[in-house]
């Protein structure tokens, strides 16, 4: 969605969160695929590592075109979709 939001505030001053927040928020594709953002306020803690072993357990697929800056997160526990069918 990130390509969609960044066409759609082309040419916007962003100049503060709400119009950040706003703009990604009234983002939509042609297909009708519609963004919902709101802005998270909370402080989290800096510097946290993630373990050898946290980054063994995670799915990541990584794309072919740069593969540092592209990959998917795959859930742990995939369920059963209608999305998450095969065909034979």
């Amino acid at each position: 969605m990130f390509s969609f939001i960044s066409l759609h505030w082309r040419g916007e001053p962003l100049v503060s969160y709400e119009a950040i927040v706003n703009l990604i928020g009234s983002t939509t594709t042609q297909k009708g695929l519609k963004v919902k953002a709101k802005l998270d306020t909370r402080e989290y803690k800096k510097g946290r590592k993630v373990s050898d072993k946290e980054m063994a357990r995670l799915h990541i697929e990584y794309h072919r075109v740069h593969p540092q800056w592209n990959y998917t997160i795959k859930p742990s526990n995939p369920k059963k979709s209608a999305h998450n069918t095969s065909i034979t």
